[in-house]
């Protein structure tokens, strides 16, 4: 009695984590979220966050900082991705790249933005911050340390960002072993 009570959620989980969209097509699109960096020559700071691929993407997202100094042609993005540890690689992944990008075909929420002086001030601080996450090459689903135990770190070190993530941000609250 107790199966067929839970074979209709997993069901409806299930078949809600099931898209018609191929995120193979919007992974590397932009959302039109951030400015165009030719267009502004002002600092910019943001931290995004968009829902996990799949039925996880119903309560949890994955979290990234984009920054771009002033007078920059191009965004930086500062995440960490699991995936890249399979390959050998870091967690860690700090690249030009575009900010707002859709995270396999999750539309992006902007949760932290920050412009000019404040922001060029903050991104050093950021910059110094991810070069130093202890982190860098480990990554867990659950409990951490994961994509959002990323940008919680970084908000520990720059007190001044102010980021408060969501909720929804499992794996923001790790602090290690």
């Amino acid at each position: 009695m107790i199966r067929n009570r839970l074979i209709i959620p997993i069901l409806t989980l299930f078949l809600l984590g099931c898209s018609n969209n191929d995120w193979r097509n919007t992974t590397r699109a932009s959302a039109g979220i951030a400015p165009d960096p030719r267009d502004t020559p002002e600092a910019v700071l943001q931290v995004y966050g968009a829902d996990v691929y799949g039925w996880r993407g119903l309560f949890a997202i994955h979290t990234w900082i984009s920054v771009k100094p002033a007078n920059a042609d191009r965004y930086t993005v500062y995440e960490v991705v699991g995936w890249r540890t399979r390959r050998g690689l870091p967690a860690l992944s700090i690249r030009e790249d575009l900010p707002d990008r859709h995270w396999f075909g999750a539309e992006p929420e902007l949760l932290l933005d920050y412009r000019a002086e404040k922001a060029e001030k903050l991104i050093k601080e950021v910059d110094a911050a991810a070069r130093r996450y202890p982190w860098a090459n480990e990554y867990k689903l659950f409990p951490g340390p994961n994509s959002n135990t990323f940008p919680a770190w970084i908000a520990r070190e720059v007190p001044e960002l102010e980021l408060n993530l969501p909720l929804s941000a499992i794996g923001k609250g790790y602090s290690g072993p």
